[in-house]
Formats: structure tokens, sequence, C-alpha cells
């Protein structure tokens, strides 16, 4: 079992205007890209909230242009990927994946005796999957169009392979987030709720103990709800943590750099966006230059990924 929030598992005991394109994979599988137009922008931040995050310092960045699916993938698609190829993720061979608490039934929470000791409110499921997102008692039946959870990243290269495309870079994700915009929060500006408008599925209330899901969701939402950025994604914030290709460190560079891919080797693998779990007093992280880490084998009810692709990209 690998363990949520970048603890390894072996812890447990303790207004840009762009157009959509359609890029199709092998088969017949194919889901909206959007085209992300090349560019130069400030990565990470000199005002860093989280200081052991490593989100600092600013940097200039250059990218050229790539695709960014418009969504998260979602329970259908990835369903889609299994059918057609029988893939196994690593949960399933694990035969468990971590659970947020305030998700589980009384029932399920029985029959557990373990917790993460830095983080209490996750804990260990038998047969917690991506069928059965809080346990072998729950379903997707009626949340097909909501995003994929308890992924690795290993099973999210799988995916992206199978589909003809890629996990998109930390840059080319933060850039996609941003959506345009110079030194802003958020992919929309820097107010969480302008005009009272919510614009990201987190966390309202008093964390761990009580959401008032006021945003209209308790867990992940339809990866099509909330508006889009400018870029047209959906839920770069909140929803769902999203892996990213590149491996975790802390220290970068502040010298400018040119579609950079992060450090040749690590531990752990980078991933972006916050999720629905994430409050300003514990997990503010639903920023676009805010970051956090996974063992590759890791997965847990919050966890996703969405994929990017080339332009040109070369022949099969």
């Amino acid at each position: 079992m690998a363990a949520p929030i970048g603890l390894c598992r072996c812890l447990l005991p303790l207004l840009l205007a762009v157009p959509w394109v359609t890029v199709p994979p092998p088969g017949v599988f194919a889901v909206q890209m959007v085209l992300i137009p090349g560019g130069v922008f400030t990565m990470g931040t000199q005002e860093p909230e989280i200081q052991q995050d490593g989100e600092g310092p600013a940097r200039r960045v250059h990218l050229g242009s790539f695709h960014m699916d418009q969504y998260e993938v979602s329970n259908q698609d990835f369903e889609s990927f299994v059918n057609a190829t029988g893939y196994v993720t690593e949960a399933e061979k694990f035969g468990d994946s971590f659970v947020f608490e305030g998700m589980l039934s009384e029932a399920v929470k029985a029959d557990i005796d373990q917790a993460v000791a830095a983080a209490p409110w996750w804990l260990p499921v038998k047969g917690a999957s991506w069928r059965h997102p809080e346990g072998p008692d729950s379903s997707i039946s009626s949340r097909m169009d909501h995003p994929v959870l308890h992924v690795s990243w290993n099973d999210a290269v799988a995916f992206c392979t199978w589909a003809g495309k890629r996990l998109p870079t930390e840059a080319e994700w933060e850039y996609s987030c941003r959506g345009g915009l110079e030194n802003r929060l958020f992919p929309w500006g820097n107010k969480l709720q302008p005009k009272g408008q919510h614009y990201a599925n987190i966390w309202q209330g008093e964390f761990p103990t009580n959401n008032t899901a006021e945003d209209g969701y308790k867990g992940t939402a339809p990866v099509s709800a909330f508006p889009p950025n400018a870029y047209g994604l959906y839920n770069m914030v909140g929803n769902a943590w999203e892996w990213t290709s590149d491996w975790w460190a802390v220290h970068h560079s502040p010298q400018e750099l040119h579609n950079p891919k992060g450090p040749s080797s690590g531990t752990d693998r980078v991933k972006k966006g916050g999720s629905y779990m994430c409050h300003k007093s514990y997990c503010y992280r639903y920023r676009c230059a805010a970051r956090s880490q996974n063992t590759p084998d890791s997965s847990a009810s919050n966890l996703g990924f969405r994929c990017a692709a080339d332009t040109a990209p070369g022949p099969r």
C-alpha cells in the first residue's frame, strides 16, 4: 500500500482564448485537449506559503506549445482504458489504498485499526481502488464523470501511454494552470471567490471534522464542474491532485530555463493542484505555485491526473 501526502508507504505502521482540439490516440479513444501556446512565464513564487515544499524562487521559464487535457481523466475514461487493456492498478495489486476517514462508512471504519501517524484522517482501506473509492461497499456508478482516484504515478503513465499521450511536466502543468496570468494565486486571479462565486472544489468549514460543502461537493465534483480558466481548462486546482512527470526536489535554480523536465532522478514524483480536501488552515495547496509529492506507487482517494501531448507527435 502506498501512502498519501508525500508519506512513503513504509511509514504506515506509524484571459487568453485558444482553440480546443482533439488529439486522437490509438484506437477509438479520444479526449478533448486544449492547445496551449508556447511562451514565457514566471514559475513558482517569491512569497512561498509552504516553505518546505520548494515553491520558490520565482524563475522565468520558456515553454514550447503543447496540448493539455481539458479535464481531469474521469472514471469513464479510465474504465475505457481498463476494458481495452485489462490493466490492474497498483492499489488493486496491493489490496488496499488510503481513504479520507470522513468519506468512509461506519462498517468500513470498524474493521480498521491503523492510521497514518502524521495525518490520522488517512486510513488504509482493504478493497479501496478506482472502482471502489471508499472501500468495497462504495461504487463509481453515479460518478462516471468524476475524476478517477486511487491511481498511482505508474498507473497514470500506463494510461497516458495507451492514449498516445504523456504526463505534463511540472512547468507545463503550472503554465497551464495560470492560464496566461502572471503572479496570481489561482487560475482565475487572486480572490478565492470572485463576486462570491466558487471556482474550485475545496474544503469549507473546519478541517478535518466539518466540511460544509458550500461549493456543492463534499467529495469530488464532475470534471466539468466550475468555470474553466482562460485556456479552457477545468479544475486545475481543487477536486483531485494531479500527477506530473517530474521527480521531486525543493531547491531550484533562479536562472531562466527552457522546457525544464525536473531532476534526472529521485524517490518521489511531483503532484500539483490540491484536492477537495484542501483547506487554508492545513493544506493551502490549491494555488498554481503550490506543489506536493508522493512515491510513484502511491494512491489515495484524492489523487488523480490529466494528460498532456506534444504538438507534433512522432510516429507510433
